[in-house]
């Protein structure tokens, strides 16, 4: 059974860093230290699955379009995967469909390479927790094709057993027809073996209330629900989906928890990213200096820094963040996440600002009701 602390008791941990200055600990004094960065009772209970509190996502491990993905880039991947994995993290999410062009596939063919290549302790490898999806196609019309694209993605990460596996979008909204056959899918899947666990992404309430029933009848348990949730997503369509998914012992896995950074301090009207992230960039990012400015002064007061300070929101939320990392100083910033909570005032500061910040995040296009 997983234990939790509620937001108000704080939590004891240890502090690793260069200096006093410097919140964020190098790579170097966490091999050298090998603190925990969070500690046993933090860890969470997925059905038959024990995952850390945060996880990593993997869009960027293959996407040349919006995260500027480069060959060259897979031996400080690999790094950044190793580090995340001896300090703790077993839950890394990606999908089929990762991947921009001839590089569909790469994130799981990337994760299932630094599996293999990780040169630590044999059972930490073991504990590692693979969440994939499955896109829904629309030429994926049976179950059979389905579990076929299950077996391509243990092909690719050449691993035997998925830890969930996940439906990435609903089709109810265009396809409804569609829709069943994902589902048999998704438990042909589970009954062969193929995964420990399943899942979906992108879906409402209503639409998660219904293949709970249809699963369960069929004596499939519906684990984790991936839903797009963080400061700048938290509307009632977030929290009554929160809601649901506790109601019904459903994990909520928070997909884009620093709104595709947006969140991290890094960007500004006049510093925008480069490609169709600044293009979104401009018509948020001048409306969120309310909520931008209660990050930095709660992150000034703890000596963290923002997006610490806005993935420990989600976490105190009962989420399971999975920011993505394509660094190595990403993955140590983000684990310093880790190991304390922010104070029910903190929350309540934090929230009221997101409230006053008048731009939120665009829902998921396949998002729904």
């Amino acid at each position: 059974m997983a234990l939790s602390l509620p937001a108000s008791k704080s939590i004891f941990y240890i502090r690793c860093s260069n200096s006093t200055n410097d919140p964020v600990p190098s790579s170097s004094v966490f091999k050298s230290l090998k603190l925990p960065r969070f500690w046993p009772w933090q860890k969470v209970k997925m059905g038959p699955l024990t995952v850390s509190p945060m996880g990593f996502g993997t869009w960027a491990w293959g996407n040349q379009l919006l995260w500027g993905y480069q060959d060259s880039m897979d031996s400080e991947l690999q790094r950044t995967f190793n580090l995340a994995v001896e300090n703790g993290i077993n839950l890394f999410d990606t999908a089929d469909s990762y991947g921009t062009g001839r590089l569909n596939g790469q994130s799981e063919k990337l994760l299932g390479k630094f599996i293999r290549e990780f040169p630590g302790d044999k059972q930490v490898k073991n504990d590692i927790v693979i969440a994939t999806k499955f896109a829904a196609y629309p030429w994926r019309l049976t179950p059979g094709q389905f579990v076929n694209a299950c077996k391509s993605s243990l092909d690719r990460m050449q691993i035997e057993q998925i830890g969930i596996g996940q439906l990435h979008w609903s089709t109810a909204n265009y396809a409804p027809l569609q829709e069943q056959a994902l589902w048999d899918g998704l438990v042909a899947m589970y009954e062969k073996g193929l995964v420990r666990a399943v899942g979906v992404s992108n879906y409402g309430p209503k639409q998660l209330l219904k293949i709970h029933k249809y699963l369960d009848d069929r004596g499939v348990p519906l684990r984790s629900a991936q839903v797009q949730f963080s400061l700048l997503s938290m509307g009632s369509d977030q929290m009554e989906m929160k809601n649901v998914c506790d109601s019904l012992g459903i994990r909520v896995i928070a997909y884009s928890p620093l709104g595709l950074g947006m969140l991290t301090g890094k960007y500004t009207p006049s510093n925008l990213p480069p490609g169709p992230r600044g293009l979104l960039f401009r018509q948020i990012l001048p409306g969120l200096e309310p909520l931008l400015t209660s990050l930095r002064e709660i992150a000034q007061r703890r000596g963290k820094i923002i997006p610490q300070i806005a993935i420990n929101w989600c976490i105190s939320k009962g989420t399971i963040p999975i920011p993505g990392v394509k660094s190595v100083k990403q993955a140590e910033e983000n684990l310093g996440a880790l190991g304390w909570q922010l104070t029910s005032d903190e929350l309540l500061q934090l929230e009221y600002a997101a409230l006053d910040s008048p731009r939120k995040m665009i829902q998921n296009v396949f998002q729904t009701k």
